[in-house]
């Protein structure tokens, strides 16, 4: 008689077992480098948290909730009201940082802060600037107002840490010019379609995938994001919530790559099953 393949999910009950085989594999599943993967989330998000030099209490940060759209070169975007108290301070001294939460709900998932200085878009850029702008904000009517203007942040370090007070801590810095030159993933736009489709259709199907590519039991797997390399997952086991990294077999070069890669993952993950 031919041997029986057991799932991940047999035979795993301890917590302390689950943790370390998500450690484990969260230590060696392939990702983005560190400035691509930077670069793509900043690139893809629209609010963080300024930090300016307060001009209203001298010698002290003042801090504020902005939304930002980034150019061509992953540069942030800000539309301000000469009225606020940010603004100000920025036209005062340019020196700032924007701080942005991949997942504000998960303080050990990535974390970037932009250094760099506000400077004014100049009229010959505004259209340009005002296109980019309102693609991520489509309802903000309030940029032509008088009182509005441009700022762009020009960056001169960002830095990033993740896996905060775990074993998987990580974090690193790089130089403005570094991340002008890094590059955005082109899957990673795709996400929200893809993942939408996935949790709506094929909820099991990833269950099944996840269990197969990284060895870890899982009741559920609910798929966050994609991109060129694999895709990320929130999944649960009995009372433990956790987050997976899911390697591709194969780099996606194109969108149409990945539905390909997902159908190769789930034959596998469905061979084994006996």
């Amino acid at each position: 008689m031919a041997p029986t393949t057991q799932t991940p999910s047999q035979g795993v009950d301890d917590a302390d077992e689950v943790f370390q085989l998500i450690t484990a594999h969260q230590e060696k599943a392939a990702k983005l480098p560190p400035i691509e993967e930077v670069k793509t989330i900043l690139y893809h998000s629209t609010r963080g948290a300024l930090s300016t030099f307060s001009q209203k209490h001298e010698g002290y940060p003042s801090g504020s909730t902005v939304d930002f759209a980034c150019d061509d070169n992953g540069s942030p975007i800000l539309a301000v009201s000469n009225l606020a108290l940010h603004t100000k301070d920025l036209l005062t001294n340019p020196k700032c940082s924007l701080l942005i939460a991949k997942d504000p709900e998960d303080r050990t998932d990535l974390i970037i802060t932009l250094h760099g200085d506000a400077v004014t878009v100049p009229e010959n850029e505004r259209d340009a600037v005002r296109t980019t702008y309102m693609a991520r904000h489509p309802d903000a009517v309030w940029v032509d107002f008088d009182d509005f203007m441009f700022l762009r942040i020009e960056p001169k370090a960002v830095r990033f840490v993740s896996g905060v007070a775990t074993a998987l801590f990580q974090s690193g810095e790089f130089t403005g010019n570094e991340f002008r030159e890094a590059k955005v993933d082109q899957i990673y736009q795709f996400s929200k379609p893809i993942t939408s489709h996935m949790n709506k259709d094929h909820a099991n199907d990833t269950k099944l995938i996840v269990q197969h590519s990284t060895s870890v039991p899982v009741d559920y797997a609910y798929m966050l994001d994609v991109d060129s390399i694999g895709f990320n997952v929130k999944a649960g086991y009995k009372d433990q919530n956790f987050k997976l990294r899911v390697a591709f077999p194969r780099r996606a070069e194109e969108r149409k790559d990945v539905k390909t890669l997902i159908i190769e993952m789930l034959q596998a993950a469905k061979s084994q099953v006996k």
